[in-house]
Formats: structure tokens, C-alpha cells, sequence
């Protein structure tokens, strides 16, 4: 399943910048740069010391993914 990222607004995707991947609005940093380094065990204290972006900003991305993935998709019969 694939998330619908233009729904999360504290993040966008600009053609030109970082090839057009799903950045922190207003910065170049990558959202998977956040879950790269937190599936290599950094604490979200560590991420947001290393990459300097604010910890709502990543409390609403892992926030907006658990909602997708707990909506139940649905299926035409």
C-alpha cells in the first residue's frame, strides 16, 4: 500500500528539489531519512539534534502514517 503523502501537511514534494522526493516543507531533508536512521536505532531526540527539524514535524509524519496504514482500504466488489 502506498501513502498518500500530499495528505500529510508537514511535508511536500517539489519537482527540482531533492529529485522531487518527500521533503520536511520548507527544507531538503528527506522524510526517509527519518525512518532510515530510526530503523538504525537513533532515539527521535538524536534525529532531531542531527538534522535539525523539530520533533513535531516528525511526531506528525509517524502520526499521519499510522493513520493510513490503520485505515482499512476498500475493495469494489
Amino acid at each position: 500500500m502506498a501513502l498518500d503523502w500530499s495528505k500529510c501537511p508537514v511535508v511536500e514534494s517539489v519537482p527540482g528539489r531533492v529529485s522531487g522526493a518527500w521533503v520536511f516543507r520548507g527544507t531538503r531533508l528527506p522524510v526517509s531519512i527519518i525512518f532510515e536512521n530510526l530503523d538504525a536505532g537513533m532515539t527521535i531526540d538524536e534525529v532531531v539534534e542531527q538534522f535539525d527539524i523539530g520533533q513535531e514535524q516528525i511526531h506528525a509524519v509517524l502520526e499521519f502514517v499510522t493513520r493510513s496504514l490503520d485505515e482499512t482500504p476498500t475493495h469494489a466488489a
